[in-house]
């Protein structure tokens, strides 16, 4: 339940913005697709977290998680890794 008001609360921000700037243009599309990214990170800690027990382990799938989310939004973002094959 907490995560799905963080949830809200995130997209929340774009939503907000998008009435004082033009410079935030968010379409269905982009809620959509990081409503997709929160709720794949959360559903993969939350299987990580059942599956080690240990405080370092979930703290090692905790970083890995954010940092597969961060590079996902940032290539999603501007495109940081190329996608023609070069």
């Amino acid at each position: 339940m907490v995560f799905l008001i963080l949830s809200a609360l995130v997209l929340l921000v774009p939503m907000i913005a998008m009435r004082f700037t033009s410079e935030v243009n968010w379409g269905a599309e982009d809620f959509a697709a990081a409503a997709a990214l929160l709720g794949t990170g959360w559903l993969s800690t939350e299987l990580g977290f059942r599956l080690v027990r240990s405080g370092r382990g979930r703290l090692l799938i905790s970083a890995a998680v954010a940092l597969a989310a961060l590079g996902l939004w940032a290539h999603l973002a501007v495109g940081i890794w190329p996608m023609d094959g070069g």
